[in-house]
């Protein structure tokens, strides 16, 4: 972790100014995940229990039981589920999403993004809230800092996770960032309402798994404080096939570097 982003090294009184200590609302954007949603509710009802939280299912146009498995009840868990009756990609279930969180969310909430096929340990949240409580605006379960590990995932993905990571590390200036293509985030409410009001439905332009990487660069221009947090990633509780598709998802990455360079920053700060 860049030395500059770690929350040692904020002052007091920024740290004071960044206080949040509402209720987190979890995005699940889903498709066809009926099989890893009952376990993936199942220990979010757990964490709810010294947690306060709010999941939304977006349920992007599947075609098997998710949205049943969603509305089924898992001990008293707060779902509400987000429907697109067709499958519009992973950048529209997540950009869903965050709109229908952020009608609801109050200023001293947080927003996490994590997957929906059960391989994210939802009992992170509450280190992803303590950093957002202690100061960040940004906090990202990264396979790439000491304790992460992402052994369990297949070799073309890993290569391809580790390689898209040196990639923007090398040619982003994004403090405090060594896993961009993280699926699992916490925002801070009032900055994803920053950067809404600014771009609106360009927050997130991107269909596929480029959109998380996306959302990063587009976040960077409010200036967030961002940290991470070890993330093992237990790809061998996955149920199903993956959705990444790896050649397609190379060619997002290499168009949305070279789009960023091309793009102005905003005109006005954010």
């Amino acid at each position: 972790m860049h030395e500059e982003a770690t929350l040692a090294t904020l002052p007091e009184t920024d740290r004071a100014e960044r206080p949040t200590g509402g209720r987190a609302h979890v995005v699940l954007p889903a498709f066809n995940e009926e099989a890893s949603l009952p376990a993936l509710l199942r220990r979010l009802a757990e964490v709810a229990g010294t947690e306060r939280l709010t999941v939304w299912v977006v349920d992007d146009g599947s075609a098997d039981a998710t949205v049943a498995v969603a509305e089924s009840g898992f001990g008293g868990l707060d779902v509400r589920v987000v429907r697109h009756l067709v499958n519009l990609g992973l950048g529209r279930a997540v950009l869903s999403g965050l709109r229908a969180a952020l009608e609801e969310a109050g200023p001293d909430d947080s927003v996490v993004v994590m997957d929906a096929d059960d391989t994210h340990d939802p009992a992170l949240i509450r280190g992803l809230r303590a950093e957002i409580a202690a100061g960040a605006d940004v906090a990202i379960c990264s396979r790439f800092v000491p304790g992460g590990d992402d052994r369990t995932a297949p070799a073309a993905r890993r290569v391809l996770s580790r390689g898209a990571a040196k990639l923007f590390r090398h040619t982003l200036d994004v403090d405090g960032v060594r896993d961009f293509t993280s699926g699992y985030r916490a925002y801070r409410a009032s900055l994803l309402e920053r950067a809404t009001a600014h771009w609106g439905e360009r927050l997130i332009e991107e269909q596929g798994f480029a959109c998380m990487v996306e959302l990063l660069l587009k976040l960077r221009h409010c200036r967030p404080v961002i940290t991470e947090v070890p993330l093992t990633l237990q790809y061998d509780r996955k149920q199903g096939p993956s959705k990444l598709k790896l050649r397609r998802t190379v060619v997002q990455y290499l168009k949305l570097l070279a789009r960023d360079r091309l793009s102005p920053a905003p005109f006005r700060k954010l």
